[in-house]
């Protein structure tokens, strides 16, 4: 029997009753629901705290506040100084008055680590929530506050942020029709690069049994690297690298820093990565809170008891330059010092000439940077979970459309309105190449099946990747197929290099 009562859009939870919505198409959202104290004042750059209850019907009808960032997104709130309840998640669920509980999928955005929230258009839950999902969506620290290295204060602030938010729905999501025992956690780009460190934290043991990572990236700080980053917004900041120096500069400081030390990085990088892609926040491997790398985590198989979804998309990093978030490369031997930089085998540039004859320099710097950071890492963090006895599957979106404007590639980010259901979200035209016709709305709804019926049983839809074999399913129009990743030229180039952490 559920255990919940609709009495309209209103639910009842551990903090005290809360008001949604009214339900649009059967579906109900409660939005902004605290699920830890405000990180400021005393709680600041500490773990997140237990929330004050509340005895009144709270009213959850819109997004909460977004964490301290200077990005402005299409149809996403701005964060503004003076906002302070910033941990607050979101759910979705449809009225199913007969039938049993609900699997959940709870929703980690990304942003460089650095922006971005619940509140994206894209992220929408309605159309997940109709297929049978109950979806949960939460903001959490991202930037300085969330994953700044501050002395005498735990890393992955953002981290743990999610792992409160997590321990909410175990506690909570029964009362909105939510299974707590079918919890998928899922996330995009540091979204995903989140879910694959959760995989890998004791905090977050037995809080979910699926996860679904699209284009989980592969960098992750040393503590020294993180401190010395640290160190420079500090001295941006006028105040000490300390952890009284740092809490004397304000959120917005800390903020306008951290964006200035991220534009001096193509001159004077921390870590010789920031040089070409100047992310200046990335998880820390501290030993505690992140005790080690996701990929090593996995081949040690301490989390083979959770189901693996992972996909990236075939042209990552032409999204990135397109929105000017990459250093450009255009001479052979801006090429060859790129590779250097990320620690990459001389082979892999000679490689990708051969595999991609005739092509501008540019083109290849994006393909090698894309399988670098995204596609290479996904794929073995697939694999690595199947021979360590975890049931892995793999995808890549490689929709492609002429558009009026040239060609709509599978670049970053083009597969979350897909998955999601949300095409015409605002946004997400320039997302996926324009205005979406039939064939793309086809390729959502498979799409969004495959990630509800695997919230639901663990099974997408196609094999699993094995011991013996990487089995990939390609999304694409007008029709998918599956693909052999052991007879695939860039997968064999990619043989024997080694992933490591971002140091000084």
């Amino acid at each position: 029997m559920r255990d919940t009562s609709w009495a309209g859009s209103e639910f009842r939870t551990t903090s005290g009753p809360v008001r949604g919505l009214r339900p649009v198409d059967g579906v109900v959202a409660v939005l902004g629901v605290p699920y830890a104290a405000a990180p400021f004042g005393p709680r600041r750059f500490r773990g997140p705290q237990p929330v004050h209850g509340w005895s009144g019907l709270r009213d959850c009808t819109v997004f909460g506040p977004i964490a301290p960032q200077s990005a402005e997104l299409p149809g996403s709130p701005r964060w503004r100084e003076g906002d302070e309840d910033v941990l607050t998640v979101n759910v979705w669920v449809r009225r199913q008055p007969d039938g049993g509980p609900l699997p959940v999928l709870f929703w980690i955005h990304g942003g460089a680590y650095t922006f971005g929230s619940s509140a994206q258009p894209d992220f929408d839950g309605t159309a997940l929530a109709r297929a049978g999902v109950v979806v949960v969506s939460c903001n959490y620290r991202v930037g300085f506050e969330g994953f700044g290295h501050v002395p005498g204060f735990p890393d992955n602030r953002g981290l743990l942020d999610q792992v409160a938010a997590l321990r909410w729905v175990r506690e909570n999501i029964a009362a909105f029709g939510g299974d707590p025992g079918r919890v998928t956690v899922a996330g995009h780009s540091a979204g995903a690069g989140s879910v694959a460190c959760l995989m890998a934290m004791e905090q977050a043991r037995g809080l979910f049994h699926r996860a679904v990572a699209h284009s989980v990236p592969a960098g992750f700080f040393t503590v020294e690297a993180a401190a010395a980053i640290s160190s420079r917004i500090a001295a941006e900041a006028g105040v000490a690298p300390t952890g009284d120096g740092l809490l004397s500069a304000s959120p917005r400081e800390l903020v306008a820093a951290s964006d200035k030390v991220a534009e001096q990085c193509a001159d004077d990088p921390v870590v010789a990565v920031q040089a070409f892609d100047p992310v200046v926040f990335q998880p820390v491997v501290d030993g505690e809170v992140l005790p080690v790398d996701p990929l090593s985590a996995l081949a040690a198989g301490v989390s083979r008891d959770v189901d693996l979804l992972v996909c990236h998309t075939l042209e990552e990093y032409w999204f990135l330059h397109a929105v000017g978030g990459v250093r450009e490369v255009t001479s052979e031997t801006e090429l060859i010092d790129f590779a250097e930089a990320l620690r990459l085998p001389a082979r892999l540039v000679s490689g990708y000439r051969a595999l991609m004859p005739g092509a501008p320099v540019l083109d290849r710097y994006l393909a090698l940077f894309g399988d670098a950071v995204f596609g290479e890492y996904g794929s073995r963090f697939a694999e690595h979970h199947a021979r360590a006895g975890g049931r892995a599957y793999l995808s890549r979106f490689a929709r492609r459309r002429v558009t009026p404007d040239g060609e709509a590639r599978p670049w970053h980010t083009a597969d979350v309105p897909f998955a999601f259901g949300n095409l015409d979200a605002e946004g997400a035209a320039f997302l996926i190449g324009g205005t979406p016709d039939g064939q793309d709305r086809a390729l959502s709804r498979r799409m969004l099946r495959a990630w509800a019926d695997f919230a639901a049983c663990g099974d997408p839809g196609w094999p699993p990747v094995t011991a013996d074999a990487t089995t990939v399913k390609v999304w694409a129009v007008p029709g998918d197929h599956l693909a052999d990743d052991a007879v695939s030229d860039v997968r064999v180039l990619w043989r024997g290099v080694p992933f490591g952490l971002l140091r000084l």
